[in-house]
């Protein structure tokens, strides 16, 4: 399918926008990569992994601190995906390339692939968010139906309820079926993946071999094969579904749209940046515990206007970005508390569930 068009104007609201924004980064005399507190959640992240997983792979505690300590170690996989994975794909970790290719690379050591990630997330989703047919972040095939341009089947009736347990599978179909399909088919739907490189190739095998022997081969020489399961499991299903709910409240809740092009030109309504606000959503953005943890993917809206800006700076942006859409006219989605938004996504899945 031919990928939609976005309008382009001198005088639009994302021109407007990134003046002010450019002129408070100028002004304040700062960076727009991450700083001293992004490195040491980093640092934080990296040990706190390290160290629960040698404890529970080579001292082989009982197994109500194997199910303990990975609850722990699903979290933390979520964490660093967030901080340190997210903003490196983006290049806003560090004002130095390598640094950014490092903390991209974390994603490659958990066993996905930061090549595809990048193509899927970076290059399909920003552009082309909540376009169905495009954005791969809202086809879950049959099992869901995130939008009334999807087809309905009977079980989306009652995908509110068993959204629980399919998100929860999500990382371990992610680094073992997704990630595989898009490298062989070498497209994300119905895009076309650019074309990988020799050194693209050996990063995925390489970075693949290296996960299963890591978290599965040594788990399983050590743990034994009952321990083993349960550290997979529970590791496993706790990241997934981590990461799931926390990119779906910021998508897939009632108040953001779905929009299509026009059949007939392929051209959007609104210019990219209006596009971005009608389909995103914050939330719980004054928590900061949340905020920590989730790197800033509470501010989405701040994030999908500004991905090259490090989450570290979301909280200052953000009242120059309602301002702005408060000028414009443009709606500014937020959820205050991260269970209103949950609460949010299930009547969406709900409404999708029965809307014909």
């Amino acid at each position: 399918m031919a990928v939609p068009k976005f309008s382009v104007s001198e005088n639009s609201f994302h021109n407007e926008l990134r003046v002010r924004i450019n002129n408070y980064f100028e002004q304040k005399k700062v960076k727009m990569t991450g700083n001293y507190k992004l490195y040491l959640k980093a640092v934080i992240l990296i040990c706190s992994i390290i160290l629960i997983y040698t404890h529970v792979v080579f001292f082989t505690p009982n197994v109500f601190f194997v199910v303990l300590e990975s609850i722990l170690l699903g979290v933390l996989v979520a964490g660093i995906g967030f901080n340190i994975m997210h903003d490196g794909s983006h290049g806003s970790f560090s004002s130095h390339k390598w640094i950014n290719t490092m903390s991209a690379y974390t994603v490659n050591v958990l066993g996905a692939n930061s090549f595809l990630w990048n193509m899927k997330h970076n290059v399909i989703h920003h552009t082309y968010t909540n376009i169905d047919g495009v954005d791969d972040d809202i086809d879950v095939g049959i099992f869901m139906r995130m939008s009334k341009t999807q087809k309905k089947y009977m079980m989306h009736k009652y995908q509110h309820y068993y959204f629980w347990i399919l998100y929860s599978f999500l990382y371990i179909l992610w680094i073992f079926v997704l990630d595989y399909i898009k490298y062989f088919r070498g497209s994300i739907g119905e895009i076309k993946i650019n074309n990988m490189k020799l050194n693209d190739h050996i990063v995925f095998w390489l970075f693949k071999a290296l996960h299963l022997f890591l978290f599965i081969g040594l788990p399983l020489y050590f743990l034994g094969i009952k321990l083993f399961l349960v550290y997979f499991l529970v590791m496993t299903l706790v990241a997934g579904f981590v990461l799931s709910i926390v990119f779906q409240l910021a998508h897939t809740v009632e108040d953001t749209h779905f929009p299509q092009a026009d059949l007939k030109s392929g051209k959007m309504e609104d210019e990219w940046a209006v596009h971005q606000l009608k389909t995103t959503a914050n939330f719980a953005t004054k928590n900061k515990l949340v905020s920590w943890f989730v790197g800033g993917l509470n501010f989405q809206i701040e994030h999908h206007l500004f991905p090259k800006i490090s989450h570290i700076h979301y909280p200052a942006i953000s009242d120059i970005i309602r301002q702005t859409c408060k000028e414009f006219g443009i709606e500014y989605i937020e959820y205050p508390k991260v269970r209103y938004a949950i609460a949010s996504h299930v009547n969406h899945l709900k409404a999708m569930g029965n809307a014909a």
